[in-house]
């Protein structure tokens, strides 16, 4: 036992998670500095970010009942968050398509909001642990597969509810996490 193995995970100071396109240079360690590629998506609420990448499965049972075989069905690999840079053009290109929002100088932007197909693009999220380390999670290839409801609210930042999936790889991962102790 190693109680100096016990963390928790915040945004780094300069921000945390980050999207470029496909075929961008990815990161390989958790302090390699970024290709320029990548864009930062602001803040995030301060319910974090949530993996998901439990498996399925089905049982196959034979004529008594009994389990006699286990076939996996699919295993999710999904990331969770809340944007609440709701003003952040680079937030609303991920959420509705680059080519449809239309930034208008300093002075604001456009959405068009239709059914095409919204990029897929390659994510990097780093989280500061409390030793003084840092994780690095970097997502080939996600797809932003739900945006929950957008809540207009006088006392609430507006936020994007989303949910990330990550898409397997040429090497059938979908995704990679580098932690160094300290940094």
């Amino acid at each position: 036992m190693n109680k100096s193995y016990v963390t928790t995970g915040k945004p780094k100071a300069a921000g945390a998670v980050y999207r470029a396109a496909l075929g961008s240079t990815l990161p390989t360690t958790a302090a390699a500095t970024l290709d320029q590629a990548f864009v930062e998506l602001g803040h995030i609420s301060e319910d974090g970010l949530t993996n998901n990448n439990s498996p399925s499965a089905e049982t196959i049972k034979d004529w008594a009942g009994q389990v006699v075989l286990t076939v996996s069905t699919e295993k999710p690999d999904t990331f969770a968050l809340t944007f609440i840079e709701a003003l952040n053009p680079e937030v609303a290109k991920g959420i509705y398509g680059a080519d449809n929002v239309t930034v208008t100088g300093q002075t604001g932007y456009s959405i068009t909001v239709n059914a095409q197909a919204v990029e897929h693009y390659s994510y990097v999220i780093d989280i500061a642990l409390t030793s003084g380390g840092m994780k690095r999670i970097v997502i080939p290839e996600g797809s932003i597969t739900e945006v929950g409801e957008i809540v207009y609210k006088a006392d609430e930042a507006v936020g994007y509810n989303v949910t990330i999936e990550a898409l397997p790889d040429s090497s059938s991962n979908n995704h990679y996490e580098y932690v160094v102790y300290s940094a």
